[in-house]
């Protein structure tokens, strides 16, 4: 397959042994695009194939093709507290930057050691919690308080 004239964004991520082990690649903009590798420079390679294939299908059944990045217009909007706000404007002063230049930095960094950081698995007991009768405090017979 001829590399597609357009790149469009991936994601790579290890699998399990119970998925066989490896890397999958998925093409967050294309429904069903994906595949996987024993490395993530195989899953790559494997993920420019499925993708070359994958638009030309589409381009085969007349469907439509998005673009890269439809999905995210580059604009959000976020409410914070009043003292958080003050906090943000008061260090992007500080460092002599924009509001908006000082939270998308803030934002990168944090979601970068999000990434860095090795998932860990999710244990939980198979035994059942123990119920704690709670007493019921300051309620007549007829449930109200008094």
């Amino acid at each position: 397959m001829k590399k597609p004239a357009v790149e469009y964004p991936f994601e790579i991520h290890p699998l399990s042994k119970d998925e066989g082990g490896g890397y999958a690649i998925l093409f967050p903009d294309l429904p069903g695009c994906r595949s996987d590798g024993a490395t993530p420079e195989e899953a790559i390679e494997n993920g420019r194939d499925a993708l070359a294939s994958w638009l030309e299908v589409a381009r085969e059944f007349g469907d439509k093709i998005p673009t890269p990045f439809s999905a995210a217009s580059g604009r959000f909007v976020q409410r914070v507290p009043r003292s958080l706000h003050a906090q943000l404007i008061a260090q992007a002063e500080a460092e002599g930057v924009s509001l908006n230049t000082l939270v998308v930095s803030l934002v990168s960094q944090g979601l970068g050691r999000r990434q860095a950081r090795p998932r860990r698995p999710t244990v939980r007991s198979t035994r059942p919690r123990a119920r704690v009768a709670r007493p019921q405090m300051g309620k007549t017979a007829r449930g109200r308080i008094d």
